[in-house]
């Protein structure tokens, strides 16, 4: 079994085994392009590694240095050689994780090598510049040794002999270094280039399972068995002299998309200081002033790249002593903006066809989209703090948080920090929006927050934070942690307190881009909608009818809730039918201005489904105002609270049972729906009511309740001497239901699946309890996805499949989608793509992640 590879075998093809790194690197190397030479370590021995009780086997071992002498061969550089090579062993999964894994720099370096090394240069003071920062690497990522120890020592020494030949100082800082290792480890620092090596790996190899990684991947959704390759690369040096340098940059703007070369870089620094953010570094354009041969050959590689690739690249670069060297490669992280106006732009350049180009946009940041923009009359009001540099657009509102671990404890949380480090990613996942006092639009803090599609705003060098005190100060102002601001990550401005914000809009990027997807795919996309407004808004972002109109919901206003309770409560006929009176007035309303809304598109309206708690009053003067209404003794009122109490009330008397026990609510419910079609069709408004019956578990209720409610409908056409078409089908959210599929298929013109009682009833888990730990399911790996936000598709998924086989057979007329949170999921998406249901339907602000899903989800498996 192959494990290492040099950068002559394979490409981007094999990223799986070489990550992404060095999967690219290959690919580099493969097309002529000027990368300094390496070999990579690759997944396959780093889930060997795990496997074997996180031990670098001897057989690795030895392919390691059969590598070794190719790396050697041909940099002709050598390990403690005449001619000493030094290289960078860095971490590379098959997947982005920006600044999550370790890297070690100057690797090679001993005290044998920095005498060579600085005959070699001819500048001591360079070589044992690398040779400190080795030093404190390696401590901090193989040792675990905090690097402010380093920091510290070194920072002391020079103030101490300020006066004294710098050489003598730094050669000082090495031995103290060595000694502070010894100290704190107990060992002594390793000379050997070779056992430096495998540390440095195995240390590599174990930050996959850092907790940062573990947490990137959870919120990402990644893979915790992939692994990470290893690249082994020859050292360049950006801080050898003035014609030396490093950077990052992107072949377009990540931020707004725009197609210009976008990025930073810094003179006489090495790589992890620009990407750590620790020092604010210069805007590309720059480079073209300083050395503009540099500046064109890499304008014109970035392009070569981006076509040879057909995507934005996000490219890191070493100058040495006057030449360029690229040292990866990847597809760029972008805010959700610049995906889709790089995605519609690359099609117009024909570097991308449509289909390529909806491949491109990760549907779940879209909802970013959807956020608006600052008012521009309420920016002129507002007050600017101050303005750093636009590092992921977007806006954002929030509560000032100096520390990650306070994020969580707010609901809206501005994260502001000196820089961040990949020990912030949980506060970053967490947080409506991130500012940095350093570092650039390319540091760890904008790369993460883009690929979050979380609005940032970095190198804000006005800022100053006093952890202590809890607060910062900005240009005069002083802000304490609690306080609000508002950020703009088109911008970089800072303003107090909240601002406005406009409507979400679509711009034209966006509606050519959706229109693409709906083109392409071929599940419909409905919306959850219980009012007029609701539908108006899902209506804007593209919805295709609603696949649910909740029916309790629409009482949830507060001048409506004591219809709903006057109704529940009612303990006679008589009672019943004064509050159904009522009842049948408000919904005919709300039908009547939701097919407005919607005119020509499906409405399912699901009939009443309220758990009873949820409606029935608690707080002691609700059960007076009940009383009055009901003109009942408060007593009686309390005693009938305590008998319309359910022990489990999302499987107590609720659904379909309550129109088995008081079929009169439901015969109400569709002669509202069927009175306000009949209105609407005599206005002209092209209407499509489909009624649901929620919660059954066998034909046996569906046949009952059918025949109430079609007698009721008749009814209404008798007394108005006019019909109109409708549809009456069910809600499979059931074991029962989707195992009886046949059966119920008899008797439902179309059946949707309710995957979020689907899964509770399946599971055994109520949504609102099992978030006491569910965490620890993932934990120790039981479950890789929450179950109500992503379909479990061995499970739920296998029921859900059999429910449409068996309905499809029995009745091959049936339409059949789902609705509820699973609609909005990607995952899940793909999923109902795969079983042929005809449609998804969920709440409007996921509309748009549904569309584009959609579109991926039939491209992959067309």
């Amino acid at each position: 079994m192959k494990r290492v590879y040099g950068f002559n075998e394979g490409g981007k093809e094999l990223i799986d085994i070489l990550g992404g790194k060095g999967g690219n690197l290959a690919e580099m190397k493969r097309i002529g392009l000027p990368i300094p030479e390496g070999i990579i370590v690759s997944t396959t021995a780093c889930k060997e590694f795990f496997r074997d009780g996180k031990k670098i086997t001897s057989e690795l071992e030895k392919e390691i240095l059969e590598k070794l002498e190719y790396l050697q061969e041909v940099t002709g550089k050598k390990f403690e050689g005449n001619n000493p090579l030094l290289v960078s062993v860095r971490s590379g999964a098959p997947i982005s994780m920006p600044g999550m894994m370790d890297t070690i720099l100057n690797l090679g370096l001993n005290d044998v090598t920095a005498e060579k090394m600085s005959k070699i240069f001819n500048d001591e003071i360079f070589v044992h510049e690398l040779y400190t920062r080795f030093i404190q690497m390696f401590s901090e990522i193989v040792m675990g040794i905090e690097k402010e120890l380093f920091f510290s020592l070194k920072e002391k020494l020079f103030a101490e002999r300020k006066d004294e030949p710098k050489i003598d100082t730094y050669k000082l800082i090495i031995k103290k270094s060595k000694e502070l290792y010894k100290e704190k480890t107990g060992l002594n620092f390793p000379e050997s280039a070779k056992e430096q090596l495998f540390m440095a790996v195995n240390a590599i190899f174990n930050s996959w399972e850092n907790e940062r990684a573990i947490l990137y991947r959870k919120i990402n959704g990644i893979d915790d068995s992939m692994g990470t390759a290893v690249v082994i690369q020859e050292m360049v040096f950006g801080n050898r002299n003035d014609k030396s340098g490093t950077g990052v940059a992107f072949s377009r703007n990540p931020s707004n998309g725009e197609n210009e070369l976008f990025g930073e870089y810094l003179l006489k620094a090495q790589g992890e200081d620009i990407v750590a953010g620790i020092r604010t570094p210069e805007p590309i354009a720059r480079l073209h002033e300083q050395l503009p041969e540099i500046y064109d050959e890499f304008a014109r590689l970035a392009k070569v790249l981006e076509n040879h690739n057909k995507d934005m690249q996000d490219i890191e670069f070493t100058i040495e002593d006057g030449k360029l060297y690229l040292l990866q490669t990847r597809n760029g992280k972008r805010s959700p903006y610049a995906a889709v106006k790089i995605a519609v732009d690359m099609v117009h350049e024909g570097i991308l066809s449509k289909e390529e180009a909806i491949m491109k946009v990760d549907p779940n940041v879209l909802p970013q989209l959807l956020h608006g923009n600052f008012d521009p009359e309420a920016v002129k009001k507002a007050t600017l703090l101050g303005k750093g540099l636009p590092g992921s657009a977007g806006v954002a509102i929030g509560r000032v948080m100096f520390a990650s671990e306070r994020v969580e404890t707010r609901a809206l949380a501005i994260l502001v920090r000196e820089e961040t480090s990949p020990e912030d990613i949980k506060g970053i996942s967490q947080a409506q929006g991130i500012v940095t006092v350093k570092g650039g639009a390319t540091s760890h803090g904008a790369v993460v927050a883009r690929g979050m599609g979380k609005c940032c705003v970095t190198g804000c060098g006005e800022i100053q934070i006093n952890d202590i005190k809890r607060e910062m100060y900005i240009n005069g102002h002083t802000v304490k942690e609690g306080d609000f601001i508002s950020i703009s990550g088109y911008t970089g401005e800072i303003f107090l307190g909240k601002v406005k914000l406009t409507e979400p809009k679509f711009d034209d990027n966006l509606k050519e881009f959706v229109s693409w997807c709906k083109e392409i795919k071929r599940l419909g996309v409905r919306m959850n909608a219980d009012t007029p407004a609701d539908a108006f808004l899902g209506k804007g972002f593209g919805a295709e009818g609603i696949g649910l109109c909740r029916t309790e919901h629409m009482f949830f206003q507060k001048e409506k809730i004591w219809t709903i309770r006057s109704m529940i409560m009612s303990s006679n006929p008589v009672e019943r039918e004064e509050a159904l009176k009522k009842m049948l007035d408000l919904q005919r309303e709300d039908f009547y201005n939701i097919f407005k809304v919607v005119d020509g598109q499906v409405v399912i309206i699901r009939l009443l489904d309220p758990p009873l708690h949820e409606f029935l009053p608690k707080e002691e003067k609700d059960k007076e105002k009940m009383a009055s209404i009901l003109n009942l003794p408060l007593i009686e009122i309390e005693r009938r609270i305590r008998n319309l109490k359910d022990e489990n009330p999302m499987l107590g008397h609720r659904g379909c049972r309550l129109a088995v026990t008081y079929p009169e609510i439901y015969n109400t419910q569709a002669r509202g729906v069927i009175e306000a079609a009949l209105q609407c069709k005599r206005e002209g408004i092209n209407v499509k009511p489909e009624i649901m019956i929620p919660l059954i578990i066998g034909v046996g209720e569906l046949k009952f309740i059918k025949q109430n409610i079609t007698a009721e409908i008749n009814k209404v056409f008798e007394e108005q001497g006019m019909s109109i078409e409708y549809k009456i089908g069910t809600m499979m959210e059931t074991p029962r239901a989707c195992l009886l599929a046949d059966d119920i298929a008899k008797e439902a013109e179309f059946f949707s699946f309710g995957t979020n009682d689907l899964t509770q009833t399946t599971m055994g888990l109520s949504r609102d309890d099992s978030v006491k730990f569910i965490d620890d399911y993932h934990t120790h790996g039981i479950f890789k996805l929450e179950p109500f936000a992503s379909i479990d598709v061995r499970g739920v998924g296998k029921l859900v499949k059999l429910g449409a086989t068996l309905g499809r057979e029995a009745n091959p007329k049936l339409e059949i989608g789902i609705c509820g949170e699973h609609g909005g999921d990607p995952k899940s998406i793909d999923f109902f793509e795969k079983t042929g249901l005809d449609y998804v339907s969920c709440s409007p602000f996921r509309i748009l992640v549904a569309i584009v899903a959609a579109a991926q989800s039939h491209i992959r498996n067309k």
